[in-house]
Formats: structure tokens, C-alpha cells, sequence
């Protein structure tokens, strides 16, 4: 095989391992840095953390917890002045949404704000989520427990 055919082979095989990781890492990412960030620009970091990861594959392929390391990417990239509410109001009258909810959450600390949207809204383990923000499944347990009792207050609701 020529140098050339090798670097085209050495090429196709980093393009496809970085496709499957892709295809598993982007959604986690994105769902994760909106949640953080707001929808709008989660979806701009994780493109800019995936950007990277491309650029440095070499070295992020070896990572062991690559997503928890581009989630920090992300959050490093989208570096720009806060809006004050992270999270739009849906324009459509949603029967069982409350209203108060983005207001309730923008007031949560961003651990609390990703714990509980991540837990409760996606479906995650707390494992999965201690991964992501680097602290022990136990802190992403109290980030919760703490989100769940603030937003039960802001909204003026109780457990029943």
C-alpha cells in the first residue's frame, strides 16, 4: 500500500469513528448544554464542542468521559453576557404546561438547573449526570432533591 493510500485509509477510519461518536454523543450533548445554557445557544455550544472534538480527535478519541469533557468545551465557548431568561415561553397554550416554569428554573444554580431537566425531563441516571458535570452521583441527587424543593415553592405546589 502506498503513503497515500494509507493516509486516505487512515482518513476514512477517523471519519467513521468519529461519525459513531457523533451520532451517540450529540444528543446527550446538546440536550445537556441547553439545559445549562437555554435551547438556543446549547444547541450553538454543542456544535462549537463537537467542532472541536473534530479538530482534536486525536486526543479526545482517548478520553474517557469525552462528553463530560466537550460538555466543559461547550460552556468555555459560550462565554457571552446571560440573557435573563434561559428558557422560552412556548408561544401555543399547552393544557398541562404551567407558565411559571422557565422563570422557576432560570432562578435554579446551573447544577440544579441541569440535574433536574436531565433527571426529570430526559430521562437520565444520576450516574449519567455525575458524569457529565465531574461529581459523584450522590451531589447530582442532592442537586435534584434541592431544584424539586425550589421549584415546588416558586410554583406553589406540593407533593400529592
Amino acid at each position: 500500500m502506498s503513503a497515500v493510500e494509507e493516509h486516505v485509509t487512515g482518513l476514512e477510519q477517523r471519519r467513521t469513528e468519529f461519525t459513531r461518536f457523533f451520532e451517540d454523543a450529540e444528543p446527550r450533548l446538546r440536550i445537556a448544554l441547553s439545559a445549562r445554557l437555554g435551547q438556543e445557544r446549547g444547541r450553538e455550544a454543542a456544535a462549537e464542542a463537537l467542532s472541536y472534538a473534530w479538530e482534536n480527535w486525536d486526543r479526545v478519541s482517548t478520553m474517557d468521559n469525552a462528553v463530560g469533557y466537550l460538555y466543559r468545551v461547550g460552556q468555555s465557548k459560550s462565554r457571552v453576557p446571560m440573557r435573563r431568561h434561559l428558557w422560552a415561553i412556548p408561544d401555543v397554550d399547552y393544557p398541562d404546561f404551567e407558565p411559571e416554569l422557565p422563570r422557576a428554573l432560570d432562578r435554579l444554580s446551573k447544577n440544579q438547573r441541569v440535574s433536574v431537566v436531565l433527571v426529570h425531563g430526559f430521562g437520565w441516571s444520576h450516574g449519567e449526570v455525575a458524569e457529565l458535570l465531574g461529581c459523584a452521583p450522590p451531589t447530582v441527587a442532592t442537586h435534584v432533591r434541592r431544584a424539586l424543593e425550589r421549584l415546588q415553592r416558586a410554583l406553589e405546589v406540593t407533593n400529592g
